[in-house]
């Protein structure tokens, strides 16, 4: 991507420099994190009943929870729980999706019905709550609220992959290929799959911040992460019960959550208009 155009769109969309601060401030934090965080044990589980329910200040910049961890460092830690899910869902889910997609539209016909029937099946469904039936059904962990997510998720990347081959199998250099006795498959890897991985990654850098909420929601809801490992979601659930009294114990975790996602999702609003030719012009004129 062009250095010029990056920095027109910061200058002209504050929005992508907060974006991109936000984002890279996380990952530094889940890079960096047994180097920076101040109470690493406390961060991995280990209690600390003699300072619990602290205000934040002082040795506790963002204070400490009901078990007397230090809520910071928790958090520092846990930003590698969402990245980790939000990467691995929206990577598989792509993975998946574009597959059936790219076949389905390509190959048309009873393979095309049969493809998107089966995709529609799972798009009968709200998707949180398909991932709260399947989480609950495989069980506890992360691994399997991961695995819930996933298999939620591909069938909209399905949709979109197809809607773009439909486009673009007819067009003339695709005939063209046709015509000279390049195989179906490497047609499908050379010429149709290029073109479908715009729009599918900025689908999926949006939802990226879909992703991390709704781990964060099966963690709440005890089908994620489980004690006394650190995640937002499961900070959250564990001190909404001290909201009213001790209001930094969940809140702390919530804000990182909201604004991680809300970056996500102007990142991609922004993407969408760099890699969309007729809305580049703009940031030109």
């Amino acid at each position: 991507m062009d250095s010029i155009l990056v920095l027109k769109v910061a200058l002209k969309k504050p929005t992508a420099l907060f974006s991109v601060v936000v984002i890279a401030l996380t990952l530094f934090m889940a890079i960096f994190a047994p180097f920076i965080t101040p109470y690493k044990d406390q961060a991995l589980g280990e209690p600390n009943l003699s300072e619990r329910l602290q205000p934040p200040g002082g040795k506790h910049i963002l204070g400490t929870d009901h078990m007397g961890r230090d809520i910071l460092s928790r958090i520092i830690y846990g930003s590698r729980t969402s990245l980790l899910v939000g990467i691995t869902v929206v990577t598989f889910s792509g993975l998946i999706g574009m597959i059936v997609g790219i076949a389905a539209g390509y190959f048309g016909g009873i393979v095309d019905n049969l493809l998107m029937r089966f995709t529609d099946i799972f798009l009968a469904f709200p998707p949180l709550l398909l991932a709260l039936l399947i989480a609950s059904t495989l069980g506890k962990g992360l691994g399997n609220a991961v695995l819930a997510l996933v298999i939620t998720w591909w069938p909209w990347y399905a949709r979109l992959s197809r809607s773009q081959v439909l486009s673009i199998k007819t067009l003339a250099y695709v005939e063209a290929a046709r015509s000279a006795g390049v195989s179906n498959f490497m047609i499908m890897i050379r010429h149709i799959f290029p073109n479908c991985v715009t729009p599918v990654l900025v689908q999926a850098t949006m939802d990226m911040g879909s992703a991390i909420l709704e781990a964060a929601a099966l963690s709440f809801l005890g089908l994620g992460v489980q004690p006394p490992a650190p995640d937002w979601g499961l900070m959250i659930s564990e001190g909404k019960n001290y909201f009213l009294n001790y209001w930094w114990v969940p809140t702390f975790p919530g804000l990182f959550i909201f604004l991680l996602v809300m970056s996500f999702n102007l990142l991609g609003d922004v993407l969408r208009e760099i890699l969309d030719p007729r809305l580049r012009r703009r940031f030109f004129l």
